[in-house]
């Protein structure tokens, strides 16, 4: 059984694979697995206002490509005192300041230059809002797509506040920043299980995982239709 995990993301392809390795007989595949080489119509696939429009255009985008049953998400961080943002915009929050770093302007940044530069932006947005206003939470809403079946959207939710100080090294985006109340870490500072067990990542994926179960009981001799 292979599906297609549509992102290029070192961090989220990590964390998919750890997630989804509970799925007996499941081959995750990355886009570079599948051949897929970069396209700068990538860039356009997500541009709808919503997690879940943003996850399904992508997944549909890739399942084509490839012919393969096709996840992607989109995922993001919505702070309450910013009225939900940067939500969609998450990748890319620093664009709307136009923040500028050497000669070259954000959106060509990419890896941990564009989390820094979005974890900058963070924080001059908030500079002003007291901590007990900082309120947020990650969510994620992955999206499947396979041959002659409904796609099928699963939506992950965490909540935390932001803080102004980035705590550990792991994970990745604004993670630093992301403070696990009930844990009293960030989510820089989790293990992998533990971000798996608490993230909106890992609560959409979860999903996921078992219904693609699910059909391996249903339809034992097809496998779940992911392959």
């Amino acid at each position: 059984m292979k599906l297609l995990v549509a992102t290029r993301s070192a961090g989220k392809i990590r964390e998919i694979r750890r997630i989804l390795a509970e799925v007996p007989g499941l081959t995750v595949l990355n886009l570079e697995d599948a051949g897929i080489d970069y396209d700068p119509a990538e860039e356009e696939l997500e541009p709808f206002d919503t997690f879940e429009e943003n996850a399904l255009s992508k997944a549909r985008y890739f399942a084509t490509k490839s012919g393969l049953p096709t996840v992607a998400d989109d995922s993001g961080l919505e702070v309450d005192a910013l009225g939900g943002a940067p939500g969609v915009r998450s990748k890319r929050f620093a664009a709307d300041g136009r923040i500028d770093v050497g000669s070259e302007v954000v959106e060509a940044l990419e890896g941990q230059a564009l989390d820094h530069a979005n974890n900058r932006h963070l924080l001059s947005r908030l500079a002003d809002v007291p901590q007990e206003r900082r309120s947020a939470r990650y969510v994620c809403v992955a999206a499947l797509i396979e041959p002659e079946a409904e796609p099928l959207v699963f939506r992950g939710e965490a909540p935390g506040v932001i803080v102004d100080e980035p705590r550990g090294s792991g994970g990745f985006g604004y993670d630093p920043y992301v403070f696990d109340l009930d844990l009293g870490k960030t989510f820089a500072e989790l293990s992998g299980p533990e971000k798996d067990a608490r993230s909106h990542r890992g609560s959409a994926f979860r999903m996921l995982a078992r219904r693609l179960q699910e059909r391996l009981v249903e339809r034992p001799e097809h496998g779940t239709g992911a392959g």
